[in-house]
């Protein structure tokens, strides 16, 4: 895709070489397995709690429940991993909960998403957390596929952009600084006529709003697209659009190797706005994307943890991901994404709350206008 290679200024020159030179060294920094553990540490006949601030079902709550009995048979002394689901405030309660209540002895950990990373990087005036007072374990970059009901007479997005104004859409959303940031932006910068209808207690919630018939457009991560909603396109009850994309070593979008039969969003950009420079609409979109699906969903413990503590955290979740076998479970459930430890995931981490003044400006200045969103 043209655009999507072209730089306006210096400025943005600067900003995409500083994100391949993060992208680079992500992918340089890919964790080997580790040798041994931190000697003295066993939770042998502990229970670790694992905070996931969304209700079940979702995308977080999927990709959990598959980390969660992985870990306890990489942690030393395989202690009993729980799922802990504490939804609310686009997942704000359960990260100021944890925030303010988990212990610093490796048995608290937490699963942060986008729309936990979201509210952070807009200075929401929800948040009370801080991820400068956490330790990253893992980061598990993803992606995430936009997809219609039937009974929009819409198959493609060729279609898309021909009945563009003549469809009404609505959206189920958990709030306008979640994940649904990207979405709901997106289909701003399309022109779609999207009604959001807020509360859904996660992306999961939304799902069922559209499997109910209630609202005719819907997205979810890839992990939950894969496990929930290939079976309602195998019955002919959704049909996929787009797909968010994947950022390759040089920081362009490429389509998702998941789904490479459909476009990625910036193709669908550039069909409905051919021979035209990006806006900083579109640089806010992926900007946004950058931090919210590069490394999506990561797993913390508390900042103060003892260091040989978090050393077997990091060191189990390693061996974790290069054990045997691993990839092909994980493709089936997360989708064929690297998984981040050690530096690898710092990086990523690092990469994900990068957000410049102007875009910071521009996009609580949209939702401001947009959904009188309070900040």
């Amino acid at each position: 895709m043209m655009f999507i290679h072209k730089q306006t200024n210096q400025a943005k020159t600067r900003k995409n070489m500083s994100l391949k030179a993060a992208l680079l060294s992500m992918s340089a920094l890919i964790a080997l397995p580790s040798t041994a553990l931190a000697d003295d540490v066993s939770f042998k006949g502990k229970r670790v709690e694992f905070t996931i601030p969304y209700k079940e079902g979702g995308g977080t709550d999927t990709w959990g429940r598959f980390y969660a009995p992985l870990l306890s048979e990489a942690l030393p002394g395989n202690p009993v991993v729980v799922v802990k689901n504490i939804p609310g405030g686009g997942s704000t309660k359960g990260a100021n909960q944890f925030a303010r209540k988990a212990r610093d002895n490796g048995l608290n950990i937490f699963a942060s998403s986008a729309s936990t990373q979201y509210p952070y990087l807009l200075k929401d005036g929800r948040v009370r957390y801080d991820y400068t007072k956490w330790d990253v374990v893992l980061a598990s970059p993803t992606g995430g596929v936009v997809y219609v009901s039937p009974s929009t007479g819409i198959t493609n997005v060729e279609e898309l952009l021909a009945k563009k104004g003549e469809v009404k859409f609505k959206y189920a959303s958990q709030g306008a600084t979640s994940i649904d940031l990207v979405p709901l932006l997106g289909m701003e910068l399309l022109g779609l006529d999207v009604q959001a209808v807020f509360g859904m207690k996660g992306r999961g919630a939304g799902r069922l709003a559209f499997e109910r018939g209630e609202v005719n457009i819907d997205s979810q991560t890839s992990s939950s697209f894969l496990k929930k909603v290939t079976p309602l396109v195998e019955e002919g009850k959704a049909i996929p659009l787009f797909s968010f994309g994947v950022l390759d070593k040089d920081g362009n979008l490429q389509r998702d190797p998941n789904f490479p039969e459909i476009p990625h969003f910036a193709e669908v950009y550039e069909t409905f706005y051919p021979n035209q420079e990006p806006t900083q609409g579109f640089d806010v979109w992926r900007s946004f994307f950058v931090a919210g699906f590069a490394a999506q969903k990561m797993v913390f413990l508390p900042k103060s943890t003892p260091e040989d503590i978090v050393t077997a955290w990091r060191e189990s979740a390693t061996n974790l991901v290069n054990a045997p076998g691993f990839k092909e479970k994980s493709n089936k459930v997360l989708g064929d994404y690297p998984q981040l430890t050690g530096d690898a995931a710092q990086k990523a981490l690092q990469a994900a709350l990068q957000l410049d003044e102007s875009n910071l400006q521009w996009v609580r200045n949209w939702l401001t206008e947009k959904y009188n969103t309070k900040f």
